[in-house]
Parts: structure tokens; C-alpha cells; sequence
């Protein structure tokens, strides 16, 4: 789905697919690798389409790559090593949003989700 995410890149910005606004609202799973958290356990993570091996909130905005979807799950979890394949389940937001309690500012988010392994 990570190819799914934007139709275009161009001068005014990131425009959202219309599998992504379909989906909108909706329950959805991807598949991806969490990347590296800022703790062992947290409530949510970064899933990215290719491992990263360095820590993506320690890194400027122009490091992060454009494709990430943020997930915020149910209850906080132990998180998986970044090497590792997972897959996360929950429901689709779309459109920019920040966090009232890290700042963080994502464009598509998993909420209410879970995740396992493969």
C-alpha cells in the first residue's frame, strides 16, 4: 500500500491517492517495519516500507522519507526490532494532524491499532 499513499509530489505538495481517500474512515492493514522508537514501549510507531537504521525522530524532517504512516495503537505495546517485518491493523486518518502531547505532525495515520509479526 506504501505505493498507494500520494497520486503526486508536485510544487503545492503531497496529494493524497483516491485509494487512500477511499479508504478513508475505514478499517485497513499494511505491511511495512517499524521504525527504530524512542522506547522500548509506547502506544504508537512509524511504520515505514524499508527498514531505517537510524532513529527517524532524531533526524531532521528532509532525512524522513515521504511514505511513512504513523501508527497510534489501543494500549501501549512492547515495539519490535526495526529489521523486523510486521504488519498493522486498524483504521485509516487521513490529512495533517498533530499530536497534542509529542508535537509529532503526520499526514496518514493507523488508529486504533494492533500489530504482529510477519
Amino acid at each position: 500500500m506504501f505505493d498507494q499513499l500520494y497520486k503526486s509530489f508536485g510544487v503545492r505538495g503531497l496529494e493524497f491517492s483516491d485509494t487512500v481517500l477511499a479508504a478513508r474512515g475505514k478499517d485497513v492493514f499494511m505491511r511495512g517495519y517499524m521504525a527504530p522508537p524512542l522506547k522500548p514501549e509506547s502506544n504508537f510507531f512509524v511504520l515505514t516500507r524499508q527498514p531505517l537504521a537510524l532513529c527517524p525522530f532524531c533526524q531532521s524532517d528532509a532525512d524522513w522519507p515521504v511514505d511513512i504512516v504513523v501508527v497510534y495503537m489501543k494500549n501501549a505495546s512492547v515495539l519490535v526490532s526495526a529489521g523486523e517485518p510486521i504488519v498493522a491493523a486498524g483504521r485509516l486518518e487521513v490529512g495533517s494532524w498533530t499530536d497534542p502531547e509529542t508535537g509529532f505532525v503526520s499526514q496518514i495515520r493507523i488508529v486504533d491499532a494492533s500489530f504482529r509479526r510477519g
